[in-house]
């Protein structure tokens, strides 16, 4: 039986610890021993990025992306296997240990993509290039911050989930712009917040594994209402 390998590690603010493992060619990252993320259970990453980028694929040119974490790189993928060559996609990740162990250990799973010329990694709390966002909106925010609305890594991870949270995700997006967040289970609070905050919100089950029989995940899919037209004045 191949060992648990542990090539690399960091610690959160917290304090707890992050762990790189290595596995008989697969790769996970842990929190204080318990999996957070593992590159054999993409299922629901990939259809993230994919829900989110589909209302602007191959329709709008131009238009910008905002990922929350990078991870093991599977969001980013799919988000770039979605978009045109025009597009731009900025990764925001807390952890500069993340991005560095992407570029090294992790170049030959997805760490490659770093150096695709329309990423631009942001080493930054996303929370802080929401509030920036304000003045330059994106035309798609994805989210996939630490365990999804249960925080493993990061406490205040829980306040992006808060109701204020979901109201500067609305700020942050373009008119007609679409946010995705990712969820560990079903939240109905979450689809609450986000329809308070003047989303059209769907619900979309995640599986863990492509041949998984149940879905284990949650994806909230939310749109931001389009511009309505001014009313044309009425000739006198």
């Amino acid at each position: 039986m191949k060992p648990n390998v542990i090539l690399a590690e960091t610690k959160a603010p917290n304090g707890a610890r992050l762990t790189l493992v290595e596995h008989d060619g697969s790769f996970c990252i842990r929190v204080n021993g318990q999996q957070l993320m593992h590159s054999a259970v993409t299922t629901s990453e990939v259809q993230l990025g994919t829900l989110g980028c589909e209302r602007h694929a191959g329709i709008k040119v131009g238009i910008r992306v905002l990922i929350g974490g990078l991870g093991l790189g599977f969001t980013l993928k799919s988000v770039l296997q979605k978009i045109g060559r025009n597009d731009t996609v900025h990764v925001a990740e807390l952890f500069p240990e993340i991005v560095a162990w992407n570029r090294t250990f992790l170049a030959g799973l997805n760490g490659k993509l770093l150096n695709d010329p329309r990423v631009k990694i942001i080493e930054e709390d996303v929370k802080a290039v929401l509030h920036r966002a304000k003045r330059e909106p994106y035309d798609v925010i994805i989210l996939d911050i630490d365990n999804g609305t249960t925080a493993m890594v990061k406490h205040e991870n829980h306040e992006l989930y808060q109701q204020r949270g979901m109201e500067v995700i609305a700020q942050a997006l373009k008119p007609g712009g679409r946010a995705a967040v990712w969820s560990a289970c079903p939240d109905p609070a979450i689809e609450k917040r986000l329809k308070r905050a003047d989303f059209e919100v769907q619900a979309i089950p995640a599986k863990l594994y492509a041949t998984a029989k149940r879905s284990a995940y949650m994806i909230y899919v939310a749109d931001k209402p389009e511009l309505k037209p001014a009313p044309e004045k009425k000739k006198r």
